[in-house]
Order: structure tokens, then sequence, then C-alpha cells
């Protein structure tokens, strides 16, 4: 039966054709077995991933990387350092500080990836958050800890513009 509905899924998705595919947040945990995730043929289809909050965390779980509790939740404002250059974050930024370049977020995590996949690169980090961000260019997969779709995030329409632009059929 597993099976079966995974093809129907699959049957759907590849009808549907996204050009783009944002994980986004939510209340559980992506460090245990119950968590819920996307079925394995999304990871393979070659179709652009953001992850926001919790799908950032499950992206980290899903390619070999480490979630775990935080000893500091966050919820409300962060400034956010980007730390490498990747193709969803270069030239956005609210101001520049003695970190580098930042962005004005809001956070609203208790769990943290505290180890990065393989292929993956950090791009944005908080005091709390080593890993706020994360990139595989190569892949066209994101993942932020951040929240891009609410007000508080100032450049937050231009992320998601940003990855918009990345997916094969953007106009």
């Amino acid at each position: 039966l597993s099976a079966v509905k995974s093809v129907s899924q699959q049957s759907m998705v590849q009808e549907f054709d996204p050009q783009g595919i944002i994980f986004s947040g939510g209340p559980e945990s992506a460090n245990t077995e119950k968590s819920p995730r996307a079925p394995k043929f999304i990871y393979d289809s070659g179709i652009p991933i953001l992850g926001i909050c919790y799908g950032l965390q499950i992206l980290a779980e899903e390619y070999g990387g480490r979630v775990e509790a935080s000893a500091k939740s966050e919820f409300g404002f962060a400034k956010v350092t980007r730390v490498e250059k990747s193709r969803l974050l270069d030239d956005i930024h609210d101001h520049m500080d003695d970190k580098g370049y930042a962005l004005d977020v809001w956070m609203s995590h208790g769990d943290k990836v505290t180890k990065l996949p393989p292929g993956f690169d950090v791009i944005a980090k908080t005091d709390s958050a080593p890993i706020a961000a994360m990139s595989c260019d190569s892949k066209q997969i994101y993942g932020l800890q951040f929240h891009p779709e609410v007000t508080h995030t100032v450049q937050g329409q231009k992320i998601i513009e940003r990855f918009r632009a990345r997916c094969p059929t953007a106009r």
C-alpha cells in the first residue's frame, strides 16, 4: 500500500509540474523517526527546494546533517550574519557591521542544525544558531532557520523572489 501511495503521489507531483518547492515551518522536531517528511522522490526530482525553519531542519536531516534541541530557543527579532556567498542571499542585506553583511529577521525555533550535511555550505549564522542558513547551489537546495515570509524579516520578499528566480520557468 505504501509503494502504491508513493507512486500515486509521484504521478500527482509530476502532473502538477512544480517549478520549485517550499518546505514550511511547523512545531515538530526534525530529529525523530515520526517527523513529517517529503517522499524520497521529491529530493531526487531536481526541483529547487527552499526549506524554512522546520523545512531547513528536515533538509539537514535528509541529506546527512544533524538537528538537536537548542540550549537557547529564539523567538522574535534576530540579526543573521551572512558568512558565505550563495545564489540565494548574495547582495541581499539590511546593513553591515563588524561581523559582515547582516539581515534583520524573525526567528521562531527550539531546535537547530548542529551538523551541516555533506555538500552544503553555511551561508548565514546567529550567535545561537551557527547554521542559520545553508545552501547547495549545485542542487538548488536552500534552507533558512528564519522566516522570510513574515513582514518582520525586512528583506524576506527579496529572498523569496530570489528563490523563485532560481526555479526553471520563473519570470
